[in-house]
């Protein structure tokens, strides 16, 4: 039985037979379960965010995301951000988080493991960041708009996921995986541009300090502490630490995801004292210390890593990034600002760089990879599938946003550049899904209704 297909147990609420639970808790989490389902809650919250605030009621977004949140430890700590800054270093942390968790898992099991299963994606990547930029900085080669070259590097997970899902099987599964795995080199990328570019008033003694918090949580993993409160107390630490440095605090994340167990621990007791265990768990039979062990060594089956992501993943993806595109997608929308954004060399930059960037650097290096013989395309798969994915890859929004908010402190140039991600990243869409539906059209066309060879 898959993962996916274990039911739920009639002993909770969500299991049970409650009217409620029937007609609304079980559909929600089955909706949940859907791969589209992030990239739509995302579009919800974008879409909410742009009526609010071009509504009557604009002053009432724009005043909650500039309150202010203080949280005051005597003389050590004293953190006095906005509503928007919490939700950025802070709940971003925790996206961040899981996509380090979703990187090392890559790493050590996944797609990543293999050099030659990942060069085709790497490379296609890197061809992904590298054009956009370029196309940014020719639109911006001088003056405030300079510093967002890396927003259009970036490509979003959920979004990208949401539309190629919504196209079912016209898209090879070996080209989804392309894409997830193109997508978590671009995170690596865009993670990196962050750390190093993006850091302003750096402090060497928080930067010390957080080292050596991070050093702890290796520490405790060499001295088999399994305690998860006590990394969550370390990680808060690092994640402060990190903050005071001047290094964005979303790196702090993705460090702890990165050191993060993703091999599953051997269990010490052997498989028949496990058997034994686990049936006197179920019975009902076996004492407090009895159960708790078997809970151990069953957990420990699975990895660290593969566990905090099923616990995290769904917090991330349908409560973090619906929030963070809630918070950061407002933009005010009127003629001057439309007509302004047209002509802005930061908007058209955004644009060129996502939807065209994007579109020829993946396609681009993917094509000097398989010719030089480096990779090959996978199978079942054509070059129009690579260009689809390559425009679909043009959908930056999540990371594109947020580097927004790092690049830019004014905040007409802010606004232009995300009218241009939010009118690329719906070109891309668009132009991606036009371009897929074609690749069905000549799969049929070479299957079903060869062209004659004359013979």
């Amino acid at each position: 039985m898959a993962s996916d297909d274990v039911p739920l147990s009639p002993l909770t609420w969500l299991g049970g037979d409650r009217r409620l639970a029937r007609r609304v808790g079980r559909p929600v989490r089955n909706f949940l379960r859907i791969e589209a389902a992030g990239g739509i809650l995302l579009l919800i919250a974008t879409i909410t965010a742009l009526v609010w605030a071009n509504s009557p009621w604009s002053d009432s977004y724009h005043d909650l995301l500039e309150t202010h949140i203080t949280i005051h430890v005597g003389d050590l700590i004293h953190l006095d951000e906005s509503v928007l800054h919490w939700i950025n270093d802070a709940l971003m942390a925790i996206f961040f988080f899981v996509v380090g968790l979703e990187i090392k898992r890559e790493l050590v099991v996944g797609e990543l493991r293999d050099p030659r299963a990942a060069a085709l994606p790497a490379i296609a990547a890197i061809g992904g960041m590298v054009v956009p930029a370029g196309l940014y900085i020719a639109f911006n080669s001088s003056g405030a708009g300079f510093d967002g070259w890396g927003i259009p590097m970036a490509t979003d997970i959920a979004f990208a996921v949401g539309v190629v899902s919504l196209l079912g099987n016209r898209v090879p599964s070996a080209m989804k995986v392309f894409l997830l795995t193109l997508a978590i080199v671009d995170d690596i990328g865009a993670i990196a541009v962050i750390a190093i570019f993006y850091t302003d008033d750096f402090s060497s003694g928080w930067f010390l300090t957080g080292i050596a918090g991070i050093m702890l949580v290796v520490l405790m993993r060499i001295a088999k502490i399994w305690w998860i409160p006590a990394y969550v107390v370390v990680g808060t630490f690092v994640w402060l630490a990190i903050f005071e440095s001047g290094i964005h605090a979303t790196i702090a994340g993705v460090i702890l995801g990165l050191i993060t167990p993703a091999i599953p621990l051997k269990p010490e007791s052997k498989e028949e004292d496990l058997d034994d265990m686990v049936r006197l768990a179920v019975r009902g039979d076996a004492s407090a210390p009895v159960v708790r062990r078997a809970n151990f060594e069953l957990k420990e089956q699975v990895s660290v890593v593969e566990r905090l992501e099923d616990t995290l993943h769904p917090f991330s993806s349908y409560v973090i990034i619906p929030i963070f595109a809630l918070a950061n997608a407002g933009v005010m929308l009127s003629g001057d600002t439309i007509s302004d954004a047209i002509t802005s060399p930061v908007t058209l930059g955004v644009v060129f760089g996502l939807v065209i960037g994007k579109l020829v650097g993946i396609s681009l290096f993917t094509w000097l990879a398989v010719k030089s013989g480096v990779a090959s395309l996978p199978r079942s798969s054509a070059w129009i599938d690579v260009f689809g994915l390559a425009a679909i890859a043009g959908i930056g929004f999540t990371v594109s946003l947020f580097i927004t908010g790092l690049a830019f402190d004014d905040p007409l140039i802010a606004d232009e550049a995300r009218i241009g991600i939010l009118a690329a990243s719906a070109i891309a869409a668009v132009v991606g899904t036009l371009i897929l539906l074609r690749s069905k059209v000549v799969l049929e066309v070479e299957v079903d209704d060869p062209i004659p060879t004359g013979s």
